[in-house]
């Protein structure tokens, strides 16, 4: 029997600042205040899990630098008792990292990204041979330079990484970046087929389809709802999850659609929206792992993310499974979704 989650993709140190609003070129701001944590998909989502208390065993896959950095992240895992096996140390670049500027009154980010070992991440670093784990997940597709590859058959290098991870059996799920391009159309479609579970926000979704999934800048729930069908007819054989601030939607490759809003957690109680996906993706992975339906799988999702705006990075506001989700009972959900 199968158990756990193997996570593979992105480590990245965030160092995370809060400001007072993000400026023009050549203005200066205030930074309130600044710390470093776990960032990326694959840090960020095992964290979350270990946070959640998950009852399976937990994996990470991908590339540190032997410097600092990676010495801290690898040494975090093994407290968090995040096995580390495939996550190895090179000399050829340092540990992945990123500047996150968060605008206190808002929560929004701003990302300078520094690519690091990530970049390096290629087919052969995946040994699915080693893993007992139910289930596989990647992130983020559009931030690995080796894996985001075109090949001249039409698949991704990513895409033949999920194929050989379905073909040892892994149940397998996909985050991708919002990276300002038109690469989404060409690079993301040849992976679809591979892939059971794809967590995407509005503007993914938009990316992929071409279908606009936004009226005045707010996203419409019925549009991207068209756009989830749209990548299920693409090939994403179990769910699209469509997520953005206001709630979140999953449609199946058997038509059934769950919409769920967000908490409506007090601006007040809001410190930093950093890592908010992520929490996201790992509480849904939780349900999906132990079987839960998508509706509660959905909210649990919903829900680890709200928690994670009690912190300015991207965990440390992760709140225990339980705990989180008491949270639509003391906020309640918001409204106009």
């Amino acid at each position: 029997m199968r158990n756990g989650i193997l996570v593979g993709g992105n480590w990245i140190i965030d160092q995370v600042k809060i400001i007072d609003t993000f400026p023009e070129e050549e203005k200066l701001v205030t930074i309130f205040s600044e710390c470093l944590s776990n960032g990326g998909s694959a840090y960020n989502i095992l964290k979350d899990l270990v946070k959640l208390q998950a009852d399976f065993p937990l994996s990470g896959l991908g590339l540190v630098g032997d410097d600092e950095r990676g010495e801290y992240i690898i040494n975090e895992c093994e407290e968090l008792e995040i096995d580390t096996t495939q996550l190895r140390k090179i000399l050829s670049a340092y540990t992945s990292y990123t500047d996150v500027m968060t605008v206190k009154s808002s929560g929004k980010r701003t990302f300078f990204h520094q690519r690091g070992a990530n970049a390096l991440l290629d087919i052969d670093h995946f040994d699915f041979s080693i893993s007992n784990a139910k289930m596989f997940h990647l992130g983020y597709l559009l931030l690995l330079d080796k894996l985001d590859i075109l090949e001249s058959d039409g698949l991704t290098r990513a895409a033949r990484v999920l194929k050989r991870a379905k073909s040892f059996g892994f149940i397998t799920s996909v985050d991708v970046v919002s990276e300002d391009s038109d690469r989404f159309s060409s690079l993301i479609p040849p992976a679809l087929p591979y892939i059971d579970y794809l967590f995407v926000n509005e503007y993914e979704a938009c990316m992929i389809t071409g279908i606009a999934t936004s009226i005045g800048g707010e996203p419409n729930r019925a549009y991207c709802q068209q756009a989830a069908l749209k990548i299920i007819e693409m090939g994403v054989n179990r769910w699209v999850v469509v997520h953005f601030p206001s709630g979140a939607i999953a449609v199946s490759s058997t038509s059934q659609v769950i919409f769920q809003p967000s908490i409506n957690i007090p601006e007040e109680m809001v410190v930093g929206a950093v890592g908010a996906g992520d929490a996201f993706a790992a509480g849904v992975l939780l349900g999906v792992h132990n079987e839960q339906s998508m509706e509660k799988s959905l909210k649990l999702g919903i829900c680890a993310a709200a928690s994670s705006l009690f912190a300015s990075t991207s965990s440390d506001g992760i709140l225990t499974y339980t705990e989180c989700l008491f949270l639509d009972n003391k906020f309640g959900y918001r409204s106009g979704f």
